[in-house]
Formats: C-alpha cells, sequence, structure tokens
C-alpha cells in the first residue's frame, strides 16, 4: 500500500473499537473478525477474503504498541481521513492529494516508522534535487496470519502441524521484473531507476514516489499477463509447523521467519498461527496446572482409601485419601500438569466428588439407619443456623 492508503486507513473503525480501546479490547475485536471472514470458513468469497487481509493488517499494527503509537501519532500530525482533504489545524496548508501523487507504490509488512521514512525522509531538506533510493533497499515480507485446531492433548504436550499457506510472493512466470517472459523492465527515465523523486514546496523540499513508474524505479512496456507487471503473484505452500507445549485456546503463537518471502533478498515475515483447542472428556486446565474430578464413595471419603486416578499420559497414579475428607477436597499430585516453557511441568489437582448411592439394597439401608441412629447427636448445620442469626 502507498503511505497515503496508509495514514487514510482508519484502523480502529476496521475492527470496530474506539481509539481508547485496551490490547484485549482490540484482540477480542480481532478475533471475532477473524473467525467471521477467515479463507478457511469462506472458500471462494473474495469479498470476505480481501476483509480478512483488512482486518489482519489493522490488528498486526494495533497490536504492537510501537507501531500503534507511530500510526497514532502520524494520523494526529496530518489529521485522520486525509484523502483529498486540507489539513486542517495543523500548520500544513497543501493539499494531501497533490502531495502523494496518488501513486500505487507497494508497501510488503515493514514497519511504520520505515513507511513513514519513505514519505518524509526529504520533507526538510532544502532545495529541489535531491533524490531517495527506495525500491532497491531489501523489504521485508508480509506477515501470515493462519489458524489450527488442536486436541486437548496436542495443546499440553506440543505437537507439529501441517499449514497451507497463501501469500504474496515473486511472480513465477516472470521471476518477479513485471515483464512478460523474453523480454526485459527499463530503467524510468524520470527518476533514474531511484523509484523516488522530490518536489519543491518553497521552503522545503518533499520525496515521493516517482509517477511515472509507481516507484519501483522501472518501466515495464510488455508486462507479464500472470501478475499483470506487478512482478507479485499468491504462492501457496504447505510447511510443518511447531506449536510448542503448553498453548492455551485462543492463544496467538508466532513463528519468526515462515511468513511471505522479502523482497530483493529482505527477511521473511512472520507466522501467526491462531490455536482453537478442543476441551477434554475429563481433564480441565487453570494456567500451568490440569484439573480433574475424583468420584469416591462415602465410605472412602469417611473412612479414607488409596484410589487410582488417571493422568493425562500414562499410567493412573495412587492417591492416598485421608479419614474424614470433606465433599470437594482438593489433592496435589506434582509435575503431571502442562509442561511450561523451561521444560518444568505443573501439577494435576485432583477435586475429589462424594457419590451418594441412587439405590440400596435392605443391608445397605440398615447399615446406614444404623449409622444414623449412632450419629445422631451430631448436628452439621448447627454452626451454619447460629452463624446466620449472629449476623
Amino acid at each position: 500500500m502507498s503511505t497515503k492508503d496508509y495514514l487514510e486507513k482508519d484502523y480502529y473503525a476496521v475492527l470496530g473499537v474506539p481509539k481508547t480501546a485496551t490490547a484485549d479490547e482490540i484482540k477480542k475485536a480481532y478475533r471475532k473478525l477473524a473467525r467471521q471472514y477467515h479463507p478457511d470458513s469462506n472458500q471462494g468469497d473474495a469479498t470476505k477474503e480481501a476483509k480478512f487481509k483488512e482486518v489482519s493488517e489493522a490488528y498486526d499494527v494495533l497490536s504492537d504498541s510501537k507501531r500503534r503509537k507511530e500510526y497514532d501519532e502520524a494520523r494526529t500530525l496530518f489529521g485522520s481521513g486525509v484523502g483529498g482533504q486540507r489539513a486542517g489545524g495543523g500548520g500544513f496548508p497543501f493539499d494531501f492529494g497533490d502531495l502523494f501523487g496518488g501513486t500505487g507504490q507497494q508497501s510488503h509488512a515493514g514497519g511504520a516508522g520505515e513507511r513513514l521514512g519513505d514519505l518524509f525522509g526529504g520533507l526538510f531538506n532544502r532545495g529541489g534535487t535531491t533524490r531517495t533510493t527506495t525500491t532497491s533497499r531489501p523489504r521485508r515480507g508480509q506477515d501470515v496470519e493462519s489458524e489450527v485446531a488442536l486436541t486437548f492433548t496436542e495443546a499440553v504436550e506440543g505437537t507439529t502441524v501441517s499449514l497451507r499457506l497463501t501469500s504474496s510472493a515473486a511472480c513465477a512466470a516472470c521471476t518477479g521484473t513485471g515483464a512478460r517472459a523474453g523480454t526485459t523492465p527499463r530503467v524510468c527515465p524520470t527518476c533514474e531507476g531511484t523509484g523516488a523523486a522530490s518536489r519543491n514546496l518553497g521552503n522545503f523540499a518533499f520525496s515521493e514516489p516517482c509517477r511515472d513508474c509507481k516507484g519501483r524505479g522501472l518501466i515495464v512496456d510488455d508486462p507479464c499477463p500472470v501478475c499483470e507487471g506487478s512482478g507479485r503473484a499468491k504462492s501457496t505452500r504447505t510447511i510443518q509447523a511447531r506449536i510448542p507445549a503448553g498453548v492455551a485456546d485462543g492463544q496467538r503463537v508466532k513463528l519468526k521467519g515462515k511468513g511471505a518471502p522479502g523482497e530483493n533478498g529482505g527477511p521473511a515475515g512472520d507466522l501467526y498461527i491462531q490455536t482453537n483447542v478442543k476441551p477434554h472428556a475429563v481433564f480441565g486446565r487453570s494456567g500451568d496446572n490440569l484439573t480433574i474430578t475424583v468420584p469416591v464413595t462415602f465410605s472412602e471419603a469417611a473412612l479414607g482409601a488409596e484410589i487410582k486416578v488417571p493422568i493425562l499420559k500414562g499410567l493412573p497414579v495412587t492417591l492416598r485419601i485421608p479419614a474424614g475428607t470433606p465433599n470437594g477436597r482438593t489433592f496435589r499430585v506434582r509435575g503431571r500438569g502442562v509442561t511450561r516453557k523451561d521444560g518444568t511441568k505443573g501439577d494435576l489437582l485432583a477435586s475429589v466428588e462424594v457419590v451418594v448411592p441412587k439405590t440400596l439394597d435392605d443391608k445397605s439401608r440398615e447399615l446406614l439407619t444404623e449409622f444414623n441412629t449412632a450419629t445422631a447427636g451430631e448436628d452439621p448445620r448447627a454452626d451454619l443456623i447460629q452463624r446466620a442469626r449472629s449476623e
């Protein structure tokens, strides 16, 4: 995108959040929209695919505190919604349509500071002959978004998944030149191959993309029919991505250098994978600890017992229940939880649940009746009633 587009786009409006939104509010809004417009859920819908890219672009900027600050400062300096408008109250009496020249120069996920640097690098250079080379330097590739569904065990233990990614890359038909096979582009005579020219605005000079070559530094007389002269095309590839142990549902995993290839020898972008973890039938999770509810009989809770408790992977462990264990008491089994980043593991938290039999035979009823008679002098609710009256 051009710098003009960068300043014009209201990323807050794209995500549907106010400018004062917190990082959590921005993340929540992004996750909702990403699920709604993700290409995997809208096969063949170009409109929703474009919306997904727009949402991802907005989140890339607003989720990064440094880039968000640069974005806010740029829009404050020149005013939001700058397309074809004169800056009001900013002390710059010029038209932004003239300023940016309406070019279509592409930017590939460089930092906000870099994009603004391309625009303002020559802002206060006095004189009107300065030229700045912008297209020959390496450019970082775009970041890529994807989602993956994981089982509970895969999320806890870590796993490797296959992902099919679609991103921008050098056009295979023209090897990125933008010219039809067998032809070559020529150096732009206007900017002499730099991709940028300087405009003298009186008291200062302003560097802008060359209008004739759209900032590329090259003129394509016979465009490549595949990429239509842009030199970029959609590329689909399958990669093996390692999901680290201990990821949580909704977590965004960053894989550095696994995004779209860079330009002119620049580094590749990053891959961001959103994890969707399926719940487990037996185990739950509390931070780095696993949780489980273990049924016990009344006699086991009253008299004490040794019971078998399952763990996520491996043979069950033996848990000693002391006599007089109340319903809901939680026991800790160390080292049987979620793997942490440092390789250590959390614990398994086992909560006992006293199970009351639904039916009783005559012998069991007789024994319980005798027990009830023997303990008739004990009222477990006496303290409860007394405390209720004291308030």
